[in-house]
């Protein structure tokens, strides 16, 4: 069984480095990291970097892995997750993703996705961030969570193609897009998932919507103290355990 790791933004697969490494010590090495365009990898000709357009991308990576699978998906890409899912709740063995709350009928974008949902805004934001050189990257990033050594791995791709991957990608899940993505997921009510509350994110909205959208499909709930968005860097320990069990139950 292949466990599969998707990332978000404004992220490279290196967010998932230390868990992995955790994971390999654990005697886990059947790893991938699947990256999606913009995000740590170059945009194909012709890709359409919205919500849709991911979503399709991660379905066509899935169906190339052999055997079983059990996904786990990390800001966007728990979004990506969701919409994978909705659409063929049978990819995968199990799910695991943050974010959750993203897909409930009450969900309201952070500050920073409306900026970028926003003509304009949107624009000058993603355009200074690219900018910004390593060490003041590393800096405000590494203190919301990232960590230094992380941040500067992902520095490396946030770029004008990133830039405009992430306003096509949040324009395109303006609500009511994110309500309609919990309608179909809700109604495909994918098996065997567990969803992933740190107690310390709050961009993805209350920690009580994570859990209710849980209890649309049947998934489990784990809650990891004292982390906030990047969990799996934060305690990958922690991040380890409440995968490792879930894949036990499974």
């Amino acid at each position: 069984m292949t466990k599969v790791f998707v990332h978000g933004n404004p992220e490279t697969e290196a967010v998932w480095d230390d868990l992995i490494s955790e994971l390999a010590r654990r005697g886990v090495t059947d790893t991938v990291t699947l990256v999606p365009p913009g995000f740590g990898a170059p945009v194909p000709a012709g890709f359409g970097a919205t919500q849709t357009g991911y979503r399709d991308w991660l379905l066509s990576e899935l169906r190339e892995i052999p055997g079983d699978i059990d996904l786990v998906g990390h800001d966007w890409g728990a979004g990506h997750v969701f919409g994978a899912l909705a659409s063929d709740p049978a990819v995968v063995r199990t799910w695991a993703a943050d974010c959750a709350g993203l897909m409930h009928p009450s969900y309201v974008w952070h500050d920073a996705a409306q900026g970028w949902q926003t003509p304009g805004q949107g624009e000058e934001m993603v355009a200074g961030m690219a900018a910004l050189d390593e060490e003041t990257f590393a800096a405000v990033f590494g203190a919301l969570g990232m960590g230094d050594v992380i941040s500067r791995k992902v520095k490396r791709w946030v770029n004008d193609e990133m830039a405009s991957c992430i306003l096509s990608l949040y324009r395109s899940g303006a609500q009511p897009a994110m309500s309609v993505l919990g309608d179909a997921f809700r109604a495909g009510c994918p098996r065997n998932g567990l969803v992933v509350i740190a107690e310390n994110d709050h961009y993805a909205g209350e920690h009580a919507t994570h859990a209710e959208v849980a209890s649309w499909v049947g998934a489990d709930v784990a809650r990891l103290a004292g982390v906030g968005h990047w969990w799996m860097i934060e305690d990958p320990r922690s991040a380890a355990d409440v995968l490792m069990a879930h894949w036990a139950r499974s």
